[in-house]
């Protein structure tokens, strides 16, 4: 899946939830269907939540920058981290 392809996914989202630790708390719960994170967010913050991804076997996407992922969001500032709760 592209980039582009990935943000607008992001962007008609049902709902969601951005940041480390809300999305670590949708995977904990089994409610994530998807992970999208950053390529250039420090390793410490994106492994936790692709190892626990990995895990539950939760699909993982990238996108290239924190500012693309936080506009993908809806947000005004950058995100390391989301999940799709719900299409």
């Amino acid at each position: 899946m592209s980039d582009d392809e990935l943000a607008v996914r992001i962007a008609q989202a049902r709902r969601k939830v951005v940041g480390t630790k809300q999305t670590l708390k949708a995977l904990e719960s089994g409610e994530a269907v998807l992970v999208i994170l950053a390529r250039d967010a420090e390793e410490k913050v994106t492994a936790p939540v692709a190892f626990l991804a990995g895990n539950r076997g939760v699909e993982i996407g990238y996108l290239e920058t924190m500012s693309v992922l936080g506009k993908s969001c809806g947000i005004k500032v950058n995100a390391a981290t989301a999940a799709i709760i719900e299409f």
